[in-house]
């Protein structure tokens, strides 16, 4: 697929733009893969083409696979070429990190109007780094958050589990567990040590458009059900004018992915990689499998409302016909002097 790469030195982000055939003034950001043209960034630009939008994927940078201090400066950056290059409408979507990361973005850029995060958080949490560190492939960055707005990083909650101790948690938790990765001990145990401040929660209420919350009960990285929870609870108590759906399943892990964009990710075994990555699919292959399908139906629906949607038309006469119709008048109609 033809597309227009991005670095964060020329351009002031990393990513990658993806044009549908038939022209589109709808595009997508897609935080999905650890970069923005690996095979998960290209299964998901397939999938959200056939939709009929362009597609930006986007990641924190080359050969970066953590997320610590992200500047979010580069979403900025992202949708003001957008709107140059005739994008209208910009959404943003993101899975379990990124998830958080799209939440983060679309509270503070009111350009955004579609908003889509699967397994999220709603609450951003300290930064974290991916690769090889004294035998750990993960570990948390010291004093830094996942994202950073103005130079300055955003309020997190601190793991309570530093270097090494961190990826040892989440060691003995797989193994126990029998997934292939399970952090919710690393979530609930930091959460229970530092509760979560009203200046770490993601102000959901600022979100404008349709915001699109999906997650499962057996997510084994955090409990993305009681988060998804907290925000209906949120939305629900202060004023705000996004159309929230929101949808927690009793069955279908971390990844909830619509099973059309998994099925792009891996055409052959898809169900069963599903099943080696996490014990609640062994035991519910069914139920997790109906709950994709059914994420599927919901996303392509949300997508293709979003995408139909007429922008209101700027009236110029508007206020003067307010104006005229405060003006007193006889019983005829006719204006009184």
């Amino acid at each position: 697929m033809k597309h227009i790469h991005f670095d964060v030195e020329s351009d002031g982000f990393y990513g990658a733009y993806w044009a549908c055939k038939d022209r589109s003034d709808c595009t997508v950001i897609a935080m999905l893969g650890d970069d923005p043209e690996d095979y998960m960034a290209r299964s998901a630009v397939k999938w959200l083409i056939r939709l009929g939008v362009n597609v930006l994927t986007m990641s924190p940078g080359k050969k970066d696979y953590g997320h610590h201090n992200y500047p979010l400066e580069r979403i900025e950056k992202a949708m003001a070429w957008l709107k140059l290059h005739g994008n209208e409408k910009i959404g943003i979507a993101g899975a379990s990190t990124t998830g958080t990361l799209a939440l983060t973005a679309a509270s503070i850029f009111s350009d955004i109007s579609l908003t889509i995060a699967m397994t999220p958080s709603n609450f951003v949490w300290q930064g974290f780094m991916q690769g090889k560190k004294d035998g750990c492939r993960e570990w948390p960055m010291v004093g830094e958050s996942l994202f950073s707005y103005k130079g300055k990083p955003l309020p997190y909650m601190p793991f309570c589990y530093q270097h090494p101790d961190y990826w040892r948690i989440i060691l003995e938790e797989s193994k126990r567990t029998g997934n292939m990765i399970a952090s919710r001990k690393l979530f609930d145990d930091s959460e229970a040590a530092h509760p979560i401040t009203e200046e770490e929660f993601i102000k959901v209420e600022n979100i404008r458009g349709k915001l699109f919350l999906v997650g499962a009960e057996d997510d084994a990285l955090w409990d993305t059900a009681k988060y998804i929870r907290r925000m209906e609870k949120r939305l629900a108590e202060k004023p705000h004018s996004c159309e929230v759906e929101a949808v927690v399943y009793e069955h279908g892990t971390h990844f909830v992915f619509p099973d059309g964009m998994l099925k792009t990710m891996l055409p052959v075994g898809s169900a069963l990689f599903v099943k080696l990555a996490f014990s609640a699919a062994k035991k519910y292959p069914r139920e997790c499998k109906t709950a994709r399908i059914d994420i599927d139906r919901r996303m392509t629906r949300v997508i293709c409302d979003w995408r139909d949607k007429k922008r209101p038309i700027w009236n110029p006469f508007r206020h003067v016909d307010d104006v005229c119709r405060l003006i007193p008048k006889t019983a005829d109609g006719s204006i009184r002097l």
